[in-house]
């Protein structure tokens, strides 16, 4: 059979002393022993190359700088159901596979765990917490609140891009971080309810008001929007920024750099174009979570929702495969600048990172790498995203057969983008992003959209001159 001719092709390559890699100029030195069975199990990758890259993926589970047994514990924000339950699958599945090792788990509100970061990154906390990539895991490093994990990235660092290599990189040059997962953010709709009245997808900023115009007189909320937490308008910001204004100019604001101020009238503009669209929200969207904007989108209740890819969580937790066949997708539309042959959007990334003043970390950090190894796997990463299907595994050796349609409309957007930002709570200093200072200042403009934004623009700027200066 052709799989045996295979297997006896790669074995005889593999049996010579060495084997010179293409793209590499050094020979790596060989001695596998291979019995019948490696050789037929090397067949069922299909390449040398396959086979090469999942020894690669697993060689890490036996690093000496891990420990098996033992317990270890971790922080995380993961609330919702989909990802709640994907991240206890973790557990587990870290638990059979690393001699046992008890992982405490304290699970925090998503919103909470954001807002009180810094005092929990300062008092005592778990060994290893979720977090993002970004400035924000840069933040936490240059505060010595973050432990650097060269070495744990030195062992898995072969799984991974360059970029999701250079996402966890602090200032100073450390590694801080494991990628696990990113997502996408977009205009998700029903598929059967743009069928049913016959809508077409949007592509600029005219027939995107215009379809959310039809949707109301049709009583749908054209537009899911919820704000309870105040991180989800952000991403409305962004978007409009970066299309309107340009990825560098965007960059520039979030950060203070090259001298860019909130007062400038680019922003302005922001605020007058998103104007367009608010009288199409959610009623009551401040009290709303994002689930349950979610939820008016699962229920037919609103036309459209942007917002990321783990909007189809909630859309797995509800139980029903059909809902969850008719979730799709739009890019945001075009705004009709120059900058929107950028095409640019948020495809946040997931991380875990391992915290630098956990009373029990010194203890547990062999147990506690081991962990960052394991979540840095194709294989726990693919278990998280049965759970949660808006988390697209980082890994390049996930098993990517298993994506349905959503997700590699997913992969496929985010490959086409030719600038990427992370997501406003992520791409700035968080003691600026958060409940005091973006979050709130948005909430203002959403409560009174027809407003002269000049002055809550000036308060924007002094807010933010008023933060000390980052380490």
């Amino acid at each position: 059979m052709g799989d045996s001719r295979e297997a006896k092709r790669v074995a005889n390559r593999l049996q010579a002393r060495s084997l010179t890699l293409p793209f590499v100029d050094q020979e790596l030195a060989l001695d596998l022993g291979l019995t019948r069975r490696d050789m037929l199990k090397i067949a069922g990758y299909g390449s040398l190359a396959a086979f090469l890259a999942a020894c690669g993926s697993t060689s890490a589970s036996s690093s000496s700088i891990t420990a098996t047994g033992g317990k270890m514990s971790l922080g995380s924000y993961n609330t919702d159901p989909g990802s709640k339950a994907g991240t206890q699958a973790i557990v587990d599945a870290f638990k059979t596979a690393n001699g046992g090792t008890n992982v405490t788990l304290n699970v925090v509100d998503h919103g909470t765990f954001q807002n009180t970061i810094t005092n929990y990154l300062q008092g005592t906390p778990q060994d290893i917490f979720t977090w993002f990539s970004g400035h924000r895991m840069r933040f936490f490093a240059d505060k010595g609140l973050a432990t650097p994990i060269d070495d744990v990235w030195d062992a898995v660092k072969g799984n991974y891009t360059a970029g999701f290599a250079s996402s966890v990189k602090g200032n100073d040059g450390h590694a801080y971080a494991v990628p696990t997962d990113y997502y996408p953010w977009a205009i998700f709709y029903r598929k059967d309810v743009f069928a049913a009245h016959n809508y077409s997808i949007p592509t600029n900023w005219d027939d995107f008001k215009a379809l959310c115009a039809k949707m109301k007189s049709d009583g749908l909320i054209p537009i899911a929007f919820a704000d309870k937490d105040g991180w989800p308008a952000q991403g409305t910001f962004d978007i409009l920024n970066l299309r309107m204004n340009g990825y560098d100019f965007h960059v520039n604001l979030l950060t203070g750099q090259n001298g860019q101020k909130w007062t400038d009238p680019k922003v302005a503009n922001v605020f007058k174009k998103w104007s367009e669209i608010t009288q199409y929200y959610s009623p009551a969207f401040k009290g709303l979570t994002w689930e349950q904007g979610a939820d008016q989108l699962l229920k037919k209740q609103a036309g459209m929702y942007l917002l990321g890819l783990f909007v189809s969580d909630e859309f797995k937790s509800s139980g029903s495969q059909a809902d969850l066949d008719q979730l799709d997708f739009f890019a945001f539309p075009d705004v009709g600048s120059s900058y929107d042959a950028e095409k640019a959007l948020d495809a946040p990334i997931d991380v875990f990172m391992v915290s630098k003043k956990s009373p029990t970390l010194s203890a547990n950090l062999g147990q506690a790498k081991a962990f960052m190894e394991f979540v840095s796997k194709g294989s726990t990463q693919v278990t998280f995203w049965k759970s949660a299907p808006g988390a697209i595994p980082t890994a390049s050796d996930a098993d990517t057969s298993q994506y349905p349609a959503l997700t590699k409309k997913a992969v496929d957007i985010v490959s086409k983008a030719q600038k990427i930002t992370q997501y406003f709570d992520r791409d700035s200093r968080p003691d600026f992003a958060g409940a005091n200072g973006m979050q709130s200042f948005l909430k203002k403009f959403i409560a009174n959209p027809q407003a002269n934004p000049t002055a809550l623009q000036q308060t924007m700027q002094q807010f933010w001159d008023s933060l000390p200066a980052e380490k």
